[in-house]
Order: C-alpha cells, then sequence, then structure tokens
C-alpha cells in the first residue's frame, strides 16, 4: 500500500490502511504500508504481488522510482487504484494510460446510485445492483470505455453535480502490457466506506484479482 501525498490529503488514509491489513488477514495476504517513495526500486518491488496506489496525490514518484515500477507492471505486476489514485501524477503519461482517466472535479458528497455492469469479476461479485452508496463522485478529464473494461457506474440522474452524462464509469479494469492486471475504483473518500462490507469486499476482490489469486 502506497499513501504518499503530494496535494490534498484524505481524513480516511488511516482508515483505508487499517482496512487493508485486516482484509490481508482474512484473505491469507501480507500487507505492507509505506510512504517512502524510495522503496520503489527493482530489488525490492520483485517482492510483491501487487502494488496498491491508496488515496495518493500528485507527484508522489522520482524518475528512478517511475521507472522501476513501469519495469515491475511491464513483467507482470498487479495494481490497484483507489480514489485519488487518479489525482496523481499528472505528467506520468505511463501512469495516466496505467489509471485509465485521470481526475478532473467533483461535487460534494453525497448519496448516489451506483450500477454494476461486470458483475462476475472478483471485485464486483455479491455486490447489489443498483448498489446506494454515499461518497464522492470524481469526473474525469477523459472517459475511459475505449481501452478498459467497465466494472460500475455512476447514476448521475441520482445526484447533483455530475458532469460525464449518461456513461459515468466509476470502477473499471484492464490488462497492462506485460500481461499483468489493473483495477481502478474512483470509490473510498469517505472514512465510513471502509468498514462498510460491501466496499471492502470490493477492495477485496481487486486484491485478490491483481494479486493473480
Amino acid at each position: 500500500m502506497f499513501t504518499k501525498t503530494a496535494g490534498f490529503r484524505h481524513d480516511s488514509i488511516p482508515a483505508a490502511i487499517a482496512a487493508v491489513r485486516q482484509i490481508g488477514v482474512a484473505n491469507g495476504f501480507g500487507v505492507d504500508q509505506t510512504e517512502d517513495a524510495g522503496v520503489f526500486t527493482d530489488a525490492n518491488l520483485v517482492r510483491y504481488r501487487a502494488v496498491m496506489f491508496l488515496l495518493t496525490t500528485g507527484d508522489v514518484l522520482d524518475d528512478a522510482g517511475q521507472a522501476a515500477f513501469e519495469a515491475w507492471v511491464n513483467a507482470g505486476g498487479g495494481w490497484l487504484g483507489v480514489h485519488s489514485a487518479a489525482d496523481t501524477e499528472y505528467d506520468w503519461p505511463y501512469y495516466g494510460a496505467l489509471v485509465g482517466a485521470y481526475f478532473k472535479a467533483h461535487p460534494a458528497v453525497q448519496q448516489a446510485t451506483v450500477r454494476i455492469e461486470a458483475p462476475d469479476t472478483p471485485a464486483t461479485a455479491g455486490l447489489p445492483s443498483p448498489w446506494v452508496r454515499t461518497d464522492e463522485w470524481y469526473d474525469f478529464r477523459t472517459n475511459p470505455r475505449p481501452d478498459v473494461t467497465v466494472l460500475a457506474t455512476v447514476d448521475e440522474s441520482t445526484y447533483t453535480g455530475g458532469t460525464m452524462g449518461a456513461d459515468h464509469p466509476i470502477a473499471w479494469t484492464h490488462l497492462t502490457p506485460g500481461g499483468g492486471r489493473a483495477v481502478y475504483t474512483a470509490m473510498g473518500h469517505t472514512i465510513a466506506s471502509y468498514a462498510d462490507p460491501l466496499f471492502r469486499a470490493h477492495l477485496a476482490g481487486a486484491i485478490r484479482w491483481v494479486a493473480g489469486r
């Protein structure tokens, strides 16, 4: 779990870290958490099956870290981005392709309805559709759909301030060039999200899938 921030810092980061540690215990995998960009080296990354950018913001890796991370993903590493992972590394084209779309803006935190498009994936198994929940609903600079498999959309008719229109992806997945797996979910702004069994199941399935489990 990489939780470094170089911009806005979410107050939900401690709850998110604790939740992912608990998910690891429940699912039989180890979890390391850091805000030290120096761990992004070839020698260190090879120890991991998956890397999660958890509520990161801004420019969090230097050139050496970026090169090591690209090599690791290109060798089949799995990546999961949560919420403001899309508000991260705007000037790194490789990362832009990995995350799928960059953050543009958001309205106030409010309740909205999520529609599950791909119910048969580990990241969506068992989730209700419609799924009514409260979160901060990101708009993106581009619609990622042409380049990804959309897992879920948010219905803009159920909240105020969305600007993407009738097709508003909110979680998606794709394969990386090296055969690795990437998942991004825009949900997870609020502290309450990390106590929600459904959101935790969403994260747990995504982690297992990107790790090849």
